[in-house]
């Protein structure tokens, strides 16, 4: 069978798979999986068109890890054909732990353990299924390699997982602002001690790709209606998983139905290998066909949180740099308990409040490092002339206030 095959990429145009074992990985159940896990959580519902998926943004991700790999080769650094290939496996799998709807569920079915930390528990398994030969691969992919920029180009704050993910997100969602120059930034990477490095006349191509992520998050990732709507699905599970502790009987997928009826954090995760079987069998789809049919349950918070979302009748929410006003908090709280009739420890399903976070770029460890005309290496945020770059660096914190509609 002939494994060395195209894909047509709305973003790139051709992507080519290179290598057999490439092609088998993306056959994987493991992997064709990722076609039904939203890219963007709940922000379709903001963004109609923002319906793609971790499999593009996988495949994405992967195409540029062979573009900079052979733009790194024609400067005369020495990468082989089985570090290229291990390279393009690592950034393929990278996000082959996420669970349903990405980051938006994130910590809600498994409190306490990361996409990441399942994305390499998936890959080791992947790797015995494969008879080891994704040995390098997991090396690269947990920096255990000494060629630390092989695995700087997988994670870190300009890897080609951010490069593929602004572009595709903003392509999708209509955003303009998140688009980046991926082919201008890749041509000036370079490696320095063993470091990815950008040349120094990248500088403004950097300062635009540090921009568009914070507006991407503000714009899209922490939009107010996409906040809100991904907060009602969490709150939704943290219902039904409380009904399941009290023992209701409760529709769901077998998969589904493991996360809801056990208590699963990190550690008893990772002590019981069904639990990384149920997982590799769920997606978005488990989670919707509840929702939909839990519309119908007798518990009135179940099925007004469920109708809620499915007739996008989403919480109010408010987002400010102050503190949360105490008082208001209150009234909301006794107007939701006189209109819903419901126990007043139930209110945090109608009225809660809480925090989101920006940041843009970190300095320090695994910063941006610029490669000045004298060979010298400078932070971005010290080689640029543009002010705001050192407000990028600082984490924004705002808090938010969520609230059923009333009347």
């Amino acid at each position: 069978m002939n494994k060395n095959k195209i894909i047509n990429d709305p973003v790139y145009g051709f992507i080519s798979i290179k290598s057999p074992l490439i092609f088998d990985l993306i056959q994987h159940p493991y992997f064709q999986r990722l076609r039904y896990i939203k890219q963007l959580g709940m922000a379709h519902l903001v963004y109609p068109g923002a319906l793609h998926t971790r499999f593009h943004h996988a495949l994405g991700a992967m195409h540029l890890m062979q573009l900079a790999i052979e733009h790194l080769q024609s400067k005369g650094h020495e990468v082989s054909p089985a570090e290229q290939e291990a390279s393009c496996i690592a950034i393929l799998l990278h996000d082959i732990g996420h669970g349903p709807f990405s980051h938006a569920l994130e910590h809600t079915l498994v409190k306490g353990i990361s996409h990441e930390t399942i994305s390499k528990l998936l890959m080791t398994k992947l790797n015995e299924e494969f008879n080891g030969q994704l040995d390098l691969a997991l090396k690269i992919f947990n920096n255990q390699y000494d060629k630390p920029f092989l695995h700087q180009l997988i994670s870190g704050q300009l890897d080609l997982d951010r490069l593929d993910y602004l572009n595709r997100d903003s392509f999708f969602s209509g955003v303009t602002e998140g688009m980046v120059s991926s082919d201008r930034i890749i041509k000036l990477l370079n490696i320095k001690d063993g470091n990815l490095v950008i040349e120094e006349k990248g500088i403004y191509s950097i300062e635009k790709f540090l921009i568009a992520r914070r507006l991407m998050y503000w714009q899209v990732y922490l939009h107010k209606t996409v906040v809100s709507a991904e907060q009602l699905l969490v709150k939704i599970l943290e219902r039904a998983r409380e009904l399941a502790k009290n023992g209701e009987i409760l529709f769901a997928t077998p998969a589904l139905k493991h996360f809801l009826y056990n208590e699963i954090n990190e550690k008893t995760f990772l002590n019981d290998k069904e639990n990384l079987r149920f997982f590799a069998l769920l997606d978005d789809h488990d989670v919707m066909s509840s929702v939909k049919v839990w519309q119908q349950h007798h518990d009135f918070i179940l099925k007004t949180l469920c109708a809620n979302l499915i007739s996008r009748n989403l919480y109010k929410v408010e987002i400010t740099s102050a503190k949360i006003d105490q008082d208001k908090f209150n009234q909301l709280k006794e107007k939701a308990l006189e209109s819903l009739n419901i126990n007043k420890k139930h209110i945090n399903y109608f009225v809660f409040k809480g925090s989101i976070n920006n940041m843009a770029y970190k300095t320090g460890s695994g910063s941006i490092n610029i490669l000045m005309k004298d060979g010298t290496l400078q932070d971005i945020a010290t080689a640029s002339d543009n002010a705001n770059l050192e407000a990028l660096s600082k984490t924004v914190t705002k808090n938010i206030l969520c609230y059923t509609k009333f009347g």
